[in-house]
């Protein structure tokens, strides 16, 4: 029986402390006219009204931690840039914000901390913010943060969504890290209440692009497949038919509308399709057709991990950036000097290869 009572202790014990690390937050939301603070610190769930238009983002280890001020307002994404002097390309963060944080750091793109330091450059993220890792919001508000700062320094912040930032906001939640239903359960709100259209992430959010063309750079997350190239729109179009069914696709079934299910459903869409690495593969042909209807030298995109990533495929028309983060694999594309280059966090740098 003292053995039995023993391991319930344990038990109890080990729930508790789960808890009591459990970081997450901040999600701002918009109720009665006020603007609420729902968090999560050291286990203990919390709901604050806001003040002075600031949020603070905590970790664990509070050397990680950061403000946020709200933006006054938020204005769907523009479709179409010129051509930066420099870029730094992104995608599948998934939740690792150390990995992403580091990978930034090293190649003073910001420094410790958050401030920064790319000038005019752009930082490009290839979609999906979602899913696996256990810091998705606090990625999401680094980003946030980065968007004013870019911007008061001449650069800017791209964040493209993905096919589990789409699932996420939809209601597909097969991938969700398990620290979210369970700080979600201590702040009395349903899971999908954090993104919805009365926050401001979730607001955020739905402000951005499936697809952007950024000087000769046709960026998104998955691909363009021969499907998209017969529908014949431009990446202004696609986004304005997109961005009403963020959140109405319903898991894998679409949304009954044979203009939008295209660009959402199969293995053929713009968040799903894989044809520039894995079999049935897009030809030359096809490849290069895209770039003529979209006016531009090359594709960008992730989505695919692929043994060799960051590389260029099709002799340089698509550059595959997609790698295994979650492995410890921290890359990104740097556009530079008219030269390609694969960046990691340590800071080191090679010329991307064709594979």
């Amino acid at each position: 029986m003292k053995k039995y009572l023993f391991l319930i202790a344990m038990l109890i014990c080990s729930v508790a402390g789960f808890g009591q690390e459990l970081y997450d937050g901040p999600y701002v939301s918009y109720e009665g006219g006020r603007a609420w603070n729902r968090s999560v610190t050291n286990g203990v769930a919390s709901r604050n009204e806001i003040k002075g238009g600031k949020v603070q983002v905590h970790f664990a280890d509070p050397k990680l931690n950061f403000s946020v001020s709200l933006k006054k307002s938020l204005q769907n994404e523009p479709s179409v840039f010129e051509q930066p002097a420099k870029m730094f390309v992104v995608s599948d963060i998934e939740g690792e914000f150390n990995g992403f944080r580091n990978l930034l750091i090293a190649n003073k793109v910001i420094d410790e901390q958050y401030n920064w330091m790319y000038g005019k450059g752009h930082l490009v993220i290839c979609g999906d913010l979602f899913d696996r890792g256990p810091a998705v919001t606090e990625t999401m508000w680094l980003i946030y943060r980065l968007e004013g700062l870019a911007k008061k320094a001449g650069g800017y912040v791209h964040t493209i969504l993905g096919n589990h930032d789409i699932m996420n906001l939809s209601g597909d939640l097969r991938y969700v890290h398990s620290k979210y239903p369970e700080s979600a359960k201590l702040m009395g709100v349903d899971y999908m209440a954090l993104f919805d259209q009365n926050s401001e992430l979730g607001r955020w959010l739905r402000t951005k692009n499936t697809i952007e063309k950024i000087g000769d750079n046709l960026c998104m997350h998955a691909g363009v497949s021969p499907v998209i190239n017969e529908l014949g729109y431009s990446v202004e179009q696609i986004n304005t038919l997109c961005r009403p069914f963020y959140d109405r696709v319903k898991v894998l079934q679409g949304v009954g509308d044979p203009k939008i299910d295209p660009f959402f459903m199969g293995k053929s869409s713009l968040f799903w399709y894989r044809g520039y690495f894995f079999e049935p593969k897009a030809t030359e042909e096809e490849v290069s057709k895209t770039l003529a209807i979209f006016k531009v030298k090359r594709i960008i995109a992730g989505h695919t991990i692929v043994k060799g990533n960051i590389a260029f495929y099709y002799g340089g028309k698509v550059l595959g950036i997609d790698v295994n983060r979650h492995g410890g694999d921290h890359q990104a594309a740097v556009y530079e000097n008219d030269d390609w280059f694969a960046v990691n966090d340590k800071g080191e740098r090679r010329v991307i290869k064709n594979q």
